[in-house]
């Protein structure tokens, strides 16, 4: 008991000597709630894209979309199959080849002269029942690929909207004296060519 008493009071005076401890922190927390929302990084798509409204806010279209970069989803016959292109076994499991087709005679969204010009110019992509038809597999992902045929129909619109520039005196002058030289140069070989004939010519008299 002795014992006992002499270490007690060994330790009261060890406490006493002993500097305090530090002040304990608060506890921080990693993920703050605000307004019921989760933790949100800097380099979330709210952050970074402030004005969507969805995650699918890159696809959609106003449905009175009459601008050329403008295309009507609605107005698209989409699908998607197996890809022949990059993605190793991927392609073999995912349908990641996108194809776009619409009716290009009755799409109201592309301007009457537009439309003509696009007929004309990509008629090898029209089908007997005048859809236009695009594919692209150029990714493995499906929405790249849906991207991908929507930047074609931008550039196809945008390049049948392209008016020819009328030619300058200086442009008309040398187009004129190309074609008089091109004359010149092909009745010189024809000449040269009914001569050589001639010579070949063997008189039976």
């Amino acid at each position: 008991m002795a014992a006992a008493r002499c270490l007690r009071w060994g330790l009261s005076r060890a406490r006493a000597w002993l500097p305090p401890p530090p002040p304990r922190c608060p506890r921080r927390e990693l993920h703050k709630q605000a307004d019921g929302a989760g933790f949100q990084s800097s380099y979330s798509l709210d952050k970074l894209y402030p004005e969507s409204r969805g995650s699918d806010t890159a696809w959609r279209v106003p449905d009175d979309a009459k601008q050329a970069n403008d295309i009507p989803l609605d107005r698209l016959t989409i699908s998607y199959c197996r890809s022949s292109g990059p993605g190793g076994q991927n392609v073999n499991k995912v349908n990641s080849k996108a194809e776009i087709r619409f009716h290009l005679a009755t799409a109201d969204w592309i301007a009457e002269p537009v439309r003509q010009k696009m007929a004309v110019m990509y008629k090898n992509k029209i089908n007997r029942r005048g859809e236009l038809i695009l594919t692209s597999e150029c990714s493995r992902y499906q929405l790249r690929n849906l991207a991908d045929c929507l930047q074609k129909i931008r550039d196809m619109i945008a390049e049948a909207s392209q008016t020819p520039k009328e030619p300058s005196k200086e442009d008309a002058v040398l187009r004129r004296i190309r074609i008089e030289n091109m004359n010149r140069e092909r009745l010189r070989k024809k000449r040269i060519n009914s001569a050589t004939k001639a010579g070949r010519r063997v008189d039976m008299d």
